[in-house]
């Protein structure tokens, strides 16, 4: 059972759990020069999972056919030495695949019963940890918490799988803003050109504060009477360009009868009403106001400016409490119920301005709701959206592969629009790290056509305000 290794060679062996496989297929060829091992009872449960439409469904599918493509490419005389898993042209994958060939395994404590099939992959770990030399060591990799804790307690090493983690920690993600100090000016006045054009004022900056800034992020200084708001337009090595940005905290420039409260959420319009942004991530706790403005920049520009001529909005359908079942009706009448946030910000939209009559608010309510589709993530693949406005709510819970497939969805003249809250993750399988949106972020960060703000103050009421801050 035990794979046949060279003594302290350096390498070590990875045990992989089912959950692995199931979140990720390439995982296989993710270790480097480590080898990798698969015991039978991680195949019997994957054999369990291949059945549906699910993503779940889709990977384990996936695992099997890289699995079947190794065994193809080396044969079946190899399973016993190692199948190299650089058979099939991964060039990274400098190890080796063994699969479990023998029944055999350790005497667990009688408090773990062995039928369990968590309890099963802890016995072979611990068999191969006694059978390999000491050169060699031998980690459980899962996704699941509990058979690492266990594992630990029987003196096993166990570990999670974090290849697929962008950022260890969520405070460094890119925020999208940057607060200049007091001796900003003083340092950089000297090599400073500005000009006005088209109502903005533009500054050519050459400092070594520019290799800390990103295209498209937002400069601010708020400890005046007189506030500086700029937006980074282009970087070249130390020289940079910066743009005031437009107040849409006047009324004079409200988005579809909404304005910005604070410097947050007017960057967000700002990055919203661009055309010359393809993608926009907002992040941001429950109350800052992301669905709105979005919402409300969608509307605008798809009624006002005939800039797009549909909007569409999509969301992973993860309940919070118990699943309530199967939902009867088409796939927009499915959707509706996931879409409570929609129609809480469409009542705020359609219902502006007291004077008008009950006639013309529902008219104006059944104009705006013949624009927007709901639209639900399972038809997506394959999918070609021009001119259309795209919104992904609760994006969190998005895995970085459902948030490729999103995105490249958009055609020509198609804006998307990405939206969540990181401390807000229902999926059982991604952590802040982990998540599709933090990849978005962390990937297109320095697009010149990519903006991203992340929105530190709520403004739903003082109540939710008080709660964020105390529960």
């Amino acid at each position: 059972m035990a794979p046949n290794l060279a003594n302290d060679d350096g390498r070590k062996l990875f045990v992989l759990d089912t959950n692995v496989l199931l979140h990720d297929p390439t995982s296989l060829f993710r270790f480097k020069e480590h080898d990798v091992y698969i015991p039978i009872i991680t195949l019997e449960e994957m054999d369990a999972h291949k059945k549906g439409l699910t993503e779940v469904a889709r990977n384990a599918r996936q695992a099997s056919r890289y699995l079947d493509e190794l065994l193809n490419a080396t044969g079946e005389g190899c399973l016993k030495a190692g199948i190299a898993l650089d058979a099939t042209g991964r060039a990274d994958a400098q190890g080796k695949l063994f699969l479990q060939t023998e029944v055999a395994g350790s005497h667990l404590p009688e408090s773990l019963p062995g039928e369990k099939a968590d309890n099963q992959i802890l016995a072979i770990v611990m068999a191969l940890s006694n059978q390999i030399s000491d050169y060699h060591r031998v980690a459980l990799v899962s996704k699941d918490i509990n058979i690492r804790i266990k594992a630990r307690a029987l003196g096993l090493y166990a570990e999670d799988y974090t290849t697929d983690k962008v950022l260890e920690d969520s405070d460094v993600l890119y925020s999208g803003h940057c607060r200049i100090d007091n001796q900003f000016w003083l340092r950089n006045g000297r090599d400073l050109d500005s000009w006005q054009e088209a109502g903005s004022v533009f500054y050519r900056i050459h400092s070594e504060d520019v290799r800390a800034w990103t295209v498209n992020s937002l400069l601010y200084d708020d400890s005046t009477d007189d506030p500086f708001y700029a937006r980074v337009v282009s970087i070249d090595g130390d020289e940079a360009v910066l743009q005031t940005i437009k107040d849409y905290g006047h009324s004079k420039n409200n988005v579809w009868g909404i304005t910005a409260r604070n410097w947050g959420q007017n960057q967000a319009f700002n990055l919203l009403m661009d055309p010359n942004i393809d993608l926009v991530t907002l992040l941001g706790q429950a109350g800052t106001g992301k669905t709105l403005l979005t919402l409300a920049a969608a509307l605008a520009q798809t009624f006002d400016d005939k800039r797009y001529n549909e909007i569409i909005m999509t969301r992973i359908t993860i309940p919070v409490g118990d699943d309530i079942g199967f939902l009867p009706g088409t796939e927009e009448e499915k959707m509706n119920p996931w879409m409570g946030a929609l129609e809480d910000n469409l009542e705020v939209l359609t219902g502006q301005g007291s004077d008008s009559t009950e006639w013309a608010r529902k008219a104006t309510q059944e104009l705006v709701r013949s624009k927007i589709k709901i639209k639900s993530l399972n038809f997506m693949r394959g999918r070609t959206f021009q001119n259309k406005f795209l919104i992904i709510d609760e994006a969190q819970n998005l895995t970085p592969k459902q948030m490729k497939t999103l995105i490249t969805r958009a055609g020509n003249g198609t804006k998307v629009v990405c939206l969540g809250n990181l401390a807000q993750i229902d999926s059982p399988y991604l952590t802040e790290g982990s998540s599709g949106l933090t990849y978005a972020v962390d990937r297109f960060q320095g697009w010149p056509h990519f903006g991203h703000i992340t929105l530190l103050q709520g403004e739903r009421s003082r109540l939710a305000d008080y709660a964020i801050e105390i529960l």
